[in-house]
């Protein structure tokens, strides 16, 4: 395999399947089968999960709540899809641990750097959840710097479309997908990858990430094994 530890990122959203809202069950267990098969490999697994299928801080202050009280808000969705993931991955015998931001020590661990890296070392899957514990930042920086912080090799941003392209592929038909990108590019092109916070802390870092279908089934595996799948952002 091409990678030792990674990082997978996950969108609430995509957690929802056909679903208007909440969980979808069957997508549920395809993502923890396709997680359950790369960690066979000998692979050291942490993901962290949206919480957009239930609650987002944005639409929160759209309805003119605090931002502030919304963002935690949205953290505590985010810590029910990690749950469901966790219960997933043990129900086809995947040993995990959950390590929240906020201090919610009957349902996971806090986050302490140094035992994530032991759980991986250990070969048990480690969810992060709770994003960074701070207002304002998005999971997509909570995935940065987790990712940062126990130096994995690569993000997955597991997403609903193949890659990157030069324009919304379900808006604009011509558009072009990308295989590989550099950051100043993303820049420079105005393209949407991950939020800008998040984003910054992957090239300061020269952390790759791969945008791919996570929803197609083998599509985790072949990224893997590096196969041209998705399109990779480097610097």
């Amino acid at each position: 395999m091409k990678y030792n530890r990674i990082l997978l990122k996950l969108s609430g959203e995509s957690l929802m399947g056909d679903k208007a809202f909440g969980i979808d069950n069957d997508r549920l267990s395809t993502y923890a089968n396709q997680i359950k098969e790369i960690h066979g490999f000998g692979i050291e697994v942490a993901i962290v999960i949206g919480g957009g299928n239930i609650f987002r801080g944005v639409q929160a202050e759209e309805g003119g709540m605090d931002r502030t009280h919304g963002d935690y808000m949205g953290m505590l969705a985010t810590m029910i899809n990690s749950m469901a993931l966790q219960a997933a991955l043990e129900s086809v015998g995947v040993q995990s641990r959950l390590q929240s931001a906020i201090e919610m020590k009957e349902i996971a661990e806090p986050y302490v750097r140094r035992r994530a890296v032991r759980h991986l070392e250990k070969g048990r899957v480690v969810i992060f959840g709770a994003g960074t514990g701070n207002p304002y930042f998005t999971t997509d920086s909570a995935a940065s710097l987790r990712a940062i912080e126990i130096d994995a090799d690569v993000i997955l941003k597991g997403t609903r479309v193949d890659g990157i392209y030069t324009a919304d592929p379900e808006k604009d038909p011509s558009a072009t997908k990308y295989d590989m990108i550099s950051f100043d590019d993303v820049y420079a092109k105005g393209l949407n990858v991950m939020d800008m916070t998040a984003f910054t802390l992957c090239k300061e870092n020269n952390l790759p990430i791969i945008v791919f279908d996570m929803d197609t089934v083998g599509n985790l595996k072949k990224v893997l094994s590096g196969e041209q799948v998705g399109t990779i952002v480097r610097n």
